[in-house]
């Protein structure tokens, strides 16, 4: 009952020319299918007929008259009445040979592959009787024993190849007889399972066709009631499960136009943009625990493994790391200590990561001055690290690099990692740009952009909505992340 309202849902919840056409597929499809089968299976029964008609006539090749041209023709070589270069009998053995090897292959009978094994056997004997006459006939004297060859074997074995070529044909021709009662048989079984189908499809097209019609008038029904209060001045009410494509569209609309609506009469954006800056902080907040195990479990190995400069390296890195994050609580922060933070990120990661990571910084020094909010650069250093280089074989590199554009500076962070699937990236751009998704798409692809969407909220309360994160493919591997902030000193 459960697995049946499961099927319902999903098929209101089509789009309505889709709805069409898996009525129209509730049609054709089992008619197609009927169709194929019953030509299938003529064309079957067709190929064996065909298969039986030619054995039966290759076997005809065998003339009645095979044993009596054949005998003849023997006789006429010992009494000297002809000579083997005349004659040819051994083309005649060949030519035989080659009908009863196409006998072998092409029959499905298992008794007439071994009658026409038996008679290709015979040919062999008879070749062999055939060339001790004609060994005989090189010398006189032999005319008495090339009778008695001709008369108790050559004949003897031309009588048995007779037989057995008239025995083959008949089991062929028995064969095609079974198989005409099996296309009868066939044939009555597939007009009752037609005749079963047809009854079959028409109740469900009709069921069908009804629960269509039904799943397209009553969320209208649904739709036009919530419309007419909205109109009333109810601003509280939402569409809520309309099934059928279209409809859930409108519904999703116009429960988008009433939020807007009802957002800016409860003029609530300012209490918004507080409790997204909360979060955003508490989000940057959580970002250094995760990195500090794990660079003191770095720490700890490398103690463990005596290499005590290398020691010095990644503590001095961690300490330029966390007093460019801490900044005396400034939210605000010159390029030049952004590079050195991401740079010393690096430089800790570049340790743990030595066989898969290459990095580089071309940041050039006309920009150190500019100001950006801190820890920009290395959630998305972060990012391209463990979601693209770790996903990808082999060694990869994370390129950062800066250049202007009008008042603008574009940061680029790029790797050549596993890169992003087009249905990503689309999702990505979207929650970045704030186009609405279905509550279950934006929790779980939020979820997954952590750092990129707290850079890019960061971004665009500082300095506005035409600034932030633009990200797409690079043009062999991996992904390119440009930072777009305007051109600000202190």
């Amino acid at each position: 009952m459960f697995a049946k309202q499961i099927q319902w849902r999903f098929l209101r919840k089509l789009r309505l020319h889709s709805k069409i056409q898996l009525f129209f597929a509730l049609l054709i499809v089992p008619i197609t299918l009927i169709f194929v089968f019953i030509f299938l299976r003529m064309y079957s029964y067709n190929r064996q007929y065909d298969i039986l008609i030619a054995n039966a006539a290759e076997a005809g090749r065998f003339s009645i008259d095979f044993k009596e041209k054949f005998d003849q023709k023997i006789y006429f070589l010992f009494v000297g009445r002809s000579d083997f270069a005349e004659a040819q009998p051994y083309k005649d053995i060949n030519d035989a040979k080659g009908i009863v090897a196409e006998l072998i292959h092409n029959t499905n009978v298992t008794s007439n592959k071994q009658r026409a094994q038996a008679i290709m056997n015979m040919l062999e004997n008879l070749n062999i009787y055939v060339n001790r006459i004609e060994e005989n006939q090189k010398e006189s004297g032999h005319y008495l024993e090339n009778k008695a060859i001709w008369e108790q074997d050559v004949q003897t074995v031309t009588s048995l190849i007779t037989r057995y070529v008239l025995e083959y044909t008949y089991y062929e021709n028995l064969g095609m007889e079974e198989l005409r009662d099996k296309i009868n048989k066939n044939l009555n079984a597939m007009v009752w399972i037609s005749v079963t189908v047809f009854a079959g499809i028409i109740p469900a097209a009709l069921l069908v066709s009804w629960r269509i019609a039904r799943g397209i008038a009553k969320p209208i029904y649904r739709l036009n009631a919530v419309t007419n209060q909205v109109a009333a001045g109810n601003l509280s009410i939402r569409v809520e499960d309309l099934l059928g494509a279209e409809v859930s569209a409108l519904g999703e609309s116009l429960n988008a136009m009433v939020q807007r609506i009802e957002r800016l009469v409860s003029e609530v954006k300012s209490d918004q943009e507080i409790l997204r800056k909360a979060e955003l902080e508490l989000l940057q907040a959580q970002i250094n625990p995760h990195f500090l195990y794990n660079t003191l479990d770095t720490i700890i190995w490398l103690a463990e493994d005596g290499q005590k400069q290398r020691i010095v390296d990644v503590v001095k890195a961690l300490s330029d790391f966390f007093r460019t994050s801490l900044n005396r609580g400034a939210e605000m922060v010159t390029l030049r200590e952004e590079e050195r933070h991401v740079r010393g990120y690096l430089q800790i990661q570049k340790v743990r990561y030595q066989d898969i990571l290459e990095y580089d910084i071309d940041i050039p020094e006309k920009f150190y001055n500019v100001m950006i909010p801190k820890i920009t650069l290395q959630p998305l250093v972060e990012n391209a690290l463990y979601h693209g280089i770790k996903n990808k074989r082999g060694k990869g590199t994370v390129l950062i690099k800066a250049r202007n554009d009008g008042d603008s500076v574009i940061l680029s962070v790029i790797d050549d990692g596993a890169g992003m699937t087009a249905e990503r990236l689309q999702y990505v751009r979207a929650l970045l740009n704030e186009i609405p998704l279905s509550a279950r798409d934006e929790k779980n692809h939020r979820r997954d952009i952590y750092g990129l969407y707290n850079v890019s909220e960061r971004i665009k309360l500082k300095f506005g909505p035409q600034y932030g994160i633009y990200i797409s493919n690079s043009d062999a591997m991996g992904v390119t992340v440009n930072i777009r902030i305007p051109m600000r000193y202190p």
